[in-house]
């Protein structure tokens, strides 16, 4: 018997995907699953290895071969590779430019789906990402496709990395970033950034965090009861 509902939520880079997912979380007791972070990892630990983004095989070995675990913490979730945390280090431009090129290669996001679903398995979880209800639980009963515009998200993830104390990156330089990341990943040959045909789509653009957890916590209590 689950202990909950799979709850997928999907969307281009900064929509706020994250944030809300863990707050949905944390109001129903669900586990909550980072995908993105699961990439960066990927990505940070074959930058450190010096593998070129182009060796699609040695990053698929690598994926294989690495263990991500997450840990609950205020203000965030932290992150670990083999043991060694890299929460922040994930979140650095460098792994910020490469992760789709990771991201895109097949046998990598065969092993990150394969980890994904067994941290799914039981239900009672909400995992975000860009193809969590197109590939990784395409039979989740509740899914969410947040959208922003890219000028929103960008000001958003610029705040984000002020209050980390990360100001290398401009403004202008991140829209610019998030414009070519939304592009890349909805163009990719494998697991395209696109909404489920029966995603429920939540523009953001206008919400506060909380208006946005308030709107899928009643989707999710809408289900719960149709389900019940």
């Amino acid at each position: 018997m689950t202990m909950g509902l799979q709850v997928a939520i999907d969307g281009p880079a900064s929509a706020g995907k994250s944030t809300v997912a863990k707050r949905v979380a944390k109001k129903f007791g669900y586990v909550y699953c980072d995908t993105g972070a699961m990439y960066r990892a990927v990505t940070l630990a074959a930058l450190q290895q010096g593998l070129a983004m182009t060796d699609t095989e040695k990053i698929s070995e690598l994926a294989k071969q690495i263990k991500i675990t997450f840990q609950p913490a205020e203000p965030e979730q932290r992150v670990f590779i083999n043991g060694q945390e890299v929460t922040r280090d994930i979140r650095l431009p460098k792994v910020a430019k490469n992760v789709s090129a990771v991201a895109a290669i097949p046998t990598v996001r065969q092993e990150m789906t394969k980890q994904q679903r067994q941290i799914a398995a039981e239900g009672g979880i909400v995992m975000d990402g860009r193809d969590i209800g197109t590939t990784v639980l395409p039979h989740a009963p509740v899914k969410i496709f947040m959208v922003a515009t890219a000028h929103e998200r960008a000001r958003r993830r610029y705040l984000e990395n002020k209050q980390k104390g990360i100001t290398t990156t401009s403004l202008e330089e991140l829209q610019r970033a998030i414009e070519l990341r939304d592009q890349k990943d909805s163009t990719r040959k494998v697991s395209p950034l696109t909404q489920a045909s029966d995603a429920i789509r939540l523009d953001t653009t206008s919400l506060t965090i909380d208006e946005v957890v308030a709107e899928i916590s009643k989707i999710i209590k809408k289900t719960e009861k149709h389900l019940a």
